[in-house]
């Protein structure tokens, strides 16, 4: 019988991640090695953008094909430095059977098992290469974000535990960092009560995937630990910052249970969230004890959390706010007319800017009735496409008819919301002409 170790060990690592690794990873070994001059994430993405324009991939800079992109590549990356990152063959092989040996397979954005929610949420911004350990399936289940302070009391931990159960009941996956505190808090809720946990680890994976208490849940498939940076890097604050909007990327709705204010890492996520990333609905812990760092979220844009009781209650607030567009593929009457239960959150989810897409965060404000609202729907419907869509399968989706659908998508041709290309025509967003493959 095979065991789980052993299927994560068999898994090869094909020839583009092999090529991203070279270019990005450190290949440490343990805590030592030397540091390379490895791409970092902007030039990875104008390489990416190159090869793309190229009809190449990656695994071609493995090839012969090399010596003839080194001068086109120079505005790059420098030639010399290019070779001497993708010369690190053996080094690469060492790290790879190391890492397997700790059951931590690595992911590239080349790879189909790559999770989908964060090409569509991050675009060119998600992270080339994912290391992990545990269940890959649970990366793309629809899940809740709680994260918060590393040092709070009792009644707080008691609190996030409670909502970690809720959602094991809820079969919802939740999503946090793994720090002390909250964190760990809401993931031990869960995990204790048969539920699901995607864990984004900032440093130490490697550590992590060795640890006891998580070895029984990483066996029965029900806890995911992944990290961007080498599953050996140690603890920065620079790259705690950055694996935050990992967090809320993978969320469809998340929940701050504490923060202090104007400082730490809860608040810097929370911020940028609001702010720039609006990647999902951001709630905040309700109630007269919140503090300072929970109101001035709630100031800048933060929902208060409705202290959901039930299953059925918890599967309803995140399956609604996970984006108007998947609030219109659950809800058809929105698409044929106003839904007036529905309404308020359809426009705290526009206000608030819960939408990946910028074209989204456009839309008018004003009449959200007859041909303005058909419009403002079709909109929200087409800023999500990855896939280009012809008329008759975005109209489906829609429920509209097809020459009704039609006229709403030559207007956002003509606003430049849409690309239209190909016979029979599809249309998509004009950021998703290049499909991000790698």
């Amino acid at each position: 019988m095979i065991t789980y170790r052993q299927r994560i060990t068999m898994v090869p690592i094909s020839a583009n991640t092999q090529a991203i690794l070279l270019l990005t990873s450190p290949l440490h070994l343990g805590r030592s090695g030397q540091q390379a001059a490895l791409l970092t994430p902007g030039e990875y993405k104008k390489l990416a953008r190159f090869l793309r324009q190229e009809g190449l991939q990656p695994a071609d800079l493995l090839t012969e094909e090399l010596h003839a992109l080194l001068e086109k590549l120079e505005p790059i990356i420098a030639p010399e430095r290019l070779q001497g990152l993708l010369g690190r063959g053996f080094q690469l092989s060492q790290a790879v059977e190391h890492w397997q040996s700790r059951a931590i397979w690595v992911l590239s954005r080349a790879d189909a098992e790559y999770p989908k929610v964060l090409k569509v949420r991050l675009k060119e911004d998600s992270p080339a290469v994912l290391y992990g350990c545990g269940n890959k399936n649970l990366l793309d289940s629809v899940g809740l974000a709680v994260v918060g302070s590393r040092h709070v009391d009792d009644s707080l931990i008691e609190y996030t535990e409670n909502i970690g159960r809720l959602a094991a009941r809820s079969s919802l996956t939740i999503i946090s960092g793994g720090a002390r505190g909250i964190d760990q808090a809401a993931m031990r809720g869960a995990l204790e009560n048969g539920g699901r946990v995607i864990g984004v680890l900032a440093d130490s994976l490697e550590r992590a995937a060795l640890n006891r208490e998580n070895r029984s849940y990483l066996l029965e498939e029900r806890l995911v630990l992944i990290s961007p940076y080498d599953p050996a890097a140690g603890f920065h604050v620079g790259t705690a910052m950055q694996r935050n909007k990992l967090i809320y990327a993978f969320a469809d709705a998340a929940l701050v249970v504490s923060s202090a204010f104007q400082k730490g890492g809860t608040w810097t996520g929370a911020i940028e969230q609001l702010e720039k990333l609006h990647l999902t609905t951001l709630y905040v812990r309700s109630g007269s004890d919140t503090g300072q760092g929970l109101n001035a979220l709630r100031q800048k844009g933060a929902l208060p959390w409705p202290e959901p009781i039930t299953p059925e209650e918890l599967q309803e607030l995140v399956s609604l706010q996970r984006a108007p567009a998947q609030i219109l593929d659950n809800q058809p009457e929105l698409a044929l007319g106003v839904h007036e239960e529905l309404i308020p959150e359809y426009k705290t989810a526009l206000q608030n800017q819960t939408i990946v897409s910028s074209a989204v965060k456009q839309i008018p404000s004003g009449s959200t009735t007859g041909e303005d609202e058909q419009y403002q729907l079709v909109r929200l419907k087409v800023a999500e496409l990855v896939i280009p869509k012809t008329a008759a399968e975005i109209a489906s989706e829609l429920r509209l008819p097809p020459k009704e659908i039609s006229k709403w998508l030559d207007r956002l041709v003509k606003e430049n919301v849409l690309v239209k290309k190909g016979k029979p025509a599809k249309y998509f967003p004009p950021e998703a002409e290049l499909p991000l493959e790698f």
